[in-house]
Formats: structure tokens, C-alpha cells, sequence
């Protein structure tokens, strides 16, 4: 997919954002402060997504 088909798919999931943004900045963290803060949101955001991913397969 080019730049600007990404930018106008209205079809895309917000879930993607997750994978494509939020679960790599944990990684690009300066301090060390940022980086703890990092690792709980980032652990937060997996058990986010392993919940509704067990919900939209109708395992809950």
C-alpha cells in the first residue's frame, strides 16, 4: 500500500495502530523514567489487545 492509499483506506482498523505505532515506542524511550513508564503501558496494551482479541473470537 503506497503513503497516500494508507492515508485515504477507511477500512482500516484501529487495532493497527497498535502494531504499526504504540507497541514500537516503548523502544524509542531516552530516560530511564520514560523507559519504566514505557514498559507498563506497553505490558498494558498486550494484555489490552490479548483481551479483545479473545473477545472478538467469542472465547469471553
Amino acid at each position: 500500500m503506497t503513503p497516500e492509499e494508507y492515508r485515504n483506506n477507511t477500512e482500516s482498523c484501529s487495532i493497527n495502530h497498535f502494531y504499526e505505532k504504540l507497541l514500537l515506542l516503548k523502544d524509542l524511550m531516552n530516560t530511564e523514567s520514560a523507559r519504566k513508564i514505557a514498559e507498563y503501558r506497553h505490558a498494558y496494551m498486550v494484555q489490552y489487545l490479548d483481551e479483545f482479541f479473545r473477545e472478538w473470537d467469542g472465547e469471553i
